[in-house]
């Protein structure tokens, strides 16, 4: 069969991107909605391409070396990605292929004026855009002159800019090929852009287009300020006229030229709001079909529209799915576990079949309706007020929303909020209430390990969906529920008190050190306890700076002191080696399963702690507890009515003592089953390898639970559906989560409503108390850790796994959490000054840079010229 190199695009759809392009295939697509002009054209096919690169001298040796270069090693992408491009411009195209396309050129007019576009396979794809990567041409006449330019679109698959695209999202430079799309040239008075969803807030219901006078391409270039409208329901909601004074035109020799706008046009409106009307409603035509956000490029000639181009939106955070048409909130579930990155659909999976509450997916990432609480007078006042205790930006955000009306109230209430004075004002500051808990959820995790040994199958999945209802009745006890809100309720109990009575801000956080009982926090000093194991022996020391391979635990006892060093880090291992960063995904590695990620942390605490650390360290913090709380209730006393006073403190600091330090083990022992539950997954993936179903275990972690359950029954799996998930994941890494989320696809920030503060200060969310100077530095994995005394840890987020990192920290910054997220409650026990929920922290702090932190008041100074002191203020 002769292959078809020319296709006409009344011919080709979306289904068709691996022959014509993500460019050509919407671009055909478009050209079968019913109102929709698009100008006439065609594709010449990835199949001449391929052709085209079969013939080119040493292709197959430059693209092996393009493969592995460092998307960061710009002067190398330069240099050889400029040989291909000279290497395909310089082969010759064969005269069957050359007179293919002048074939269709002649069909449409031989000296009629086109434009040549470039069309890679891997563009305008729902997951990535490659907006911009290749190379475009205007206004070209005549065959000679489009057979150059369809070589130069195929050699701009090449682009260092096209190269380093692919690098960084993990594109195969050999999987992606070239088409071109020739058409008709379009000589417009306007043109611009239509957003379908408002690109910058999200707004599904609100469509933004961007115009100006002449070729469209002066907006995209960025040489003029554009018109601006807004439209919702049909109605143009806002407008802002641009000075465009300049303009692109064809030029008659070929080509474009810039021309300037006649000086009293040019504060004159591209569009009739008529016209921007009409074109939001073509706009929406082509969401419909497509079904999702678009960005559409658009040209106005002779009163009439014509589309261009037409791609997904990528950069919009995916909205959770709701079928009722009503509207919703969403809340993030990741900004409350510390863990914001996305997850794999078995771990997706797994967290909505053992979580308390109903949980919805999107973008990689769960969320709750907070809608019925919204809705309901009974609950509203004391759910914002949880939430503003929690992470202020997401109550600012909420009030937004609840001030535009967006949530309709109902009028019985809905569901309420717990009673006054909490679940827990009944219980009993009694330490046998903890020891009992751990008993029990130690008992049931022990039966889980035993029961599940000798299931497989589909038996295992059915046996797991039962130990899942288990697991949330663990996690439901009402008691263990009592247990952590005695201690949230007497910090803030505490908190408020003090603050009223003798004017101190989180008086808490000083009475919270080293309380008993702490998982968390006792996972971070035992890692101290380690390296005092290990640090007598330099050739142990010696041998852990160079590991690289996660079996390096069974090569140490051949060293000197490297059974001792083993065994303990085995002993650590078989109590907290469930654990891991971004441990909520049941998918991620755990330190047990990667080891090598805790060596960094380990050499760190050989290198800047004495031996004995970890005893010295809880037993300091302890009297330091102990003597605040003696000053704190010695000085009430002093007040008015203060013997009633500093009877309730002294009830409530016994209370906080002896429940907060429980509030850690909960999701400690969530972990640990996930642990569980994982390792048989795992077996069974295995077992599916082994009978050729799958290539690789990690193959199910792109399944929900119960499609990995029916791959078992069936012994069969959907290959294209694995792929794509991949492929969606992947994408995800790129959307940053919103803590609140709208039904309209509306992203609400919320904001900090201070002026308490010093100019170019960062504001956040005040933790843990104190002041501390030190060295920022950054650091967002684990496994790179690398922390000297008095430096202050700031990074993305931090879950139980970070803890310890903590030890050797003297301060804290992050950019999500609140009050009682796992690392502000650690933060406190070791008494780090921290401040949370930071915006952009990451990125406005550069690592190195000397900074202070404001606990107790919660903002961050940037000390440009301050020598740095690395002292330390504590809250007591």
């Amino acid at each position: 069969m002769i292959e078809q190199y020319v296709r006409d695009l009344q011919d080709v759809d979306e289904t068709q991107v691996a022959v014509v392009g993500g460019k050509g295939a919407h671009l055909g697509a478009l050209s079968r909605i019913d109102g929709v002009r698009v100008p006439a054209g065609f594709c010449v096919t990835t199949g001449a391409f391929r052709r085209i690169v079969a013939q080119a001298p040493a292709i197959d040796d430059r693209l092996d070396r393009l493969s592995r270069l460092d998307p960061d090693d710009r002067e190398a992408i330069r240099v050889l990605s400029a040989e291909i491009r000279r290497t395909i411009e310089g082969t010759a195209i064969p005269g069957d292929l050359a007179a293919a396309i002048t074939r269709a050129l002649s069909r449409l007019g031989e000296q009629a004026a086109y434009a040549v576009r470039s069309s890679a396979t891997a563009e305008d794809l729902p997951t990535a855009s490659f907006a911009g990567q290749q190379d475009t041409y205007l206004n070209v006449v005549g065959p000679a002159a489009i057979l150059r330019h369809v070589g130069g679109c195929w050699a701009s698959l090449f682009s260092e800019r096209a190269v380093a695209y692919r690098l960084r999202n993990g594109f195969d430079h050999r999987t992606v090929h070239m088409a071109v799309v020739v058409q008709r040239m379009v000589f417009p008075n306007a043109a611009g852009i239509l957003f379908t969803a408002d690109p910058v807030t999200g707004n599904r219901k609100v469509s933004t287009v961007d115009a100006g006078f002449g070729l469209g391409e002066a907006l995209v270039s960025g040489l003029v300020n554009p018109d601006v409208y807004k439209v919702r329901d049909g109605e143009v909601v806002a407008k802002a006229v641009g000075t465009k004074r300049l303009a692109i035109h064809a030029s008659p020799a070929g080509g474009t030229q810039e021309q300037a706008v006649d000086p009293g046009r040019q504060d004159r409106p591209a569009l009739t709001d008529a016209q921007v009307v009409r074109l939001t409603q073509l706009g929406r035509r082509i969401e419909a079909y497509f079904g999702r956000p678009q960005d559409i490029e658009w040209c106005l000639a002779d009163g009439d529209f014509q589309i261009v181009q037409s791609r997904p939106i990528t950069t919009l955070f995916p909205v959770p799915a709701a079928q009722d048409g009503e509207n919703h909130v969403y809340l993030s579930v990741g900004h409350q576990q510390m863990m914001t990155d996305p997850m794999k659909p078995l771990g997706v999976s797994v967290w909505q079949l053992t979580a308390m509450a109903p949980m919805l997916e999107a973008g990689g990432r769960l969320f709750v309706d907070a809608t019925p609480r919204l809705a309901s007078p009974v609950s509203r006042a004391g759910f914002l007020e949880m939430m503003g205790k929690s992470d202020p930006l997401i109550r600012d955000a909420l009030e937004t929303i609840l001030d535009r009306g967006f949530v309709p109230e109902l009028p019985d209430g809905g569901p309420g909020g717990p009673p006054a004075g909490g679940p827990s004002a009944s219980i009993e500051a009694d330490p046998a209430i903890v020891t009992e808990l751990i008993e029990r959820s130690q008992e049931s995790i022990a039966a889980l390990r035993r029961d599940i040994a000798t299931t497989t199958g589909a038996a295992l999945f059915d046996f797991l969906l039962e130990a899942f209802q288990e697991h949330k009745r663990i996690l439901g006890d009402p008691l263990s529920i009592q247990a952590i809100m005695a201690g949230m309720e007497a910090t803030w109990w505490l908190n408020d008190r003090l603050e009223e009575w003798l004017g101190e801000k989180n008086a808490t956080d000083t009475l919270t050190l080293s309380a008993p009982g702490n998982i968390t926090s006792e996972m971070g000093l035992a890692l101290l306890d380690v390296a005092d194991v290990i640090r007598p022996h330099p050739e142990v020391v010696a041998f852990l700076q160079g590991v690289e391979d996660d079996g390096f635990l069974a090569e140490l006892p051949r060293l000197t002191g490297g059974a001792e060093a083993r065994d303990a880090i085995e002993t650590y291992l078989d109590r907290y080696g469930m654990r891991c960063v971004g441990e909520i995904d049941i998918t991620r590695p755990r330190w047990r399963e990667r080891p090598t990620t805790l060596v960094p942390v380990l050499l760190d605490h050989i290198r800047n702690f004495e031996p004995g650390a970890a005893g010295r360290r809880f037993e300091q913090g302890r009297q330091t507890a102990q003597n605040r709380a003696q000053e704190v209730l010695e000085r009430l006393r002093t007040l008015p009515d203060g013997k009633r006073k500093a009877a309730e403190t002294e009830r409530m600091i016994d209370r906080v003592r002896t429940f907060i330090g429980y509030r850690e083990y909960p999701k400690y022992a969530i972990v640990s089953r996930y642990f569980v539950y994982k390792q048989a997954l795992l077996a069974e993936a295995e077992r599916l390898v082994q009978a050729g179903v799958t290539s690789e275990k990690e193959d199910v972690f792109y399944l929900t639970f119960p499609e990995y359950h029916d791959v078992v029954r069936a012994q069969q799996v959907d290959v294209e559906l694995i792929q794509r998930r991949k492929d969606e994941f992947r994408s995800y890494h790129a959307l940053t989560p919103p803590r609140v989320l709208t039904s309209d696809g509306e992203v609400i920030t919320g904001a900090y409503r201070r002026d308490d503060v010093p100019p170019g200060a960062l504001i956040g969310l005040p933790v843990s108390a104190g002041t501390v100077e030190g060295r920022a530095r950054v650091i967002l994995d684990l496994a790179q850790a690398d922390l000297e005394p008095g430096d202050i840890l700031v990074t993305a987020h931090t879950d139980p796994s970070w803890t310890p990192l903590f030890v050797a920290a003297a301060g804290l910054v992050t950019e999500v959490g609140g009050l009682m997220t796992h690392g502000t409650v650690i933060a406190r026990e070791y008494g780090l000054p921290a401040v949370v929920s930071v915006v952009d922290a990451t990125r406005l702090i550069p690592d190195g840079q000397r900074i202070r932190v404001h606990g107790s008041d919660g903002y961050i100074e940037l000390l440009l010229d301050r020598p740095l002191t690395g002292r330390v203020e504590s809250a007591g």
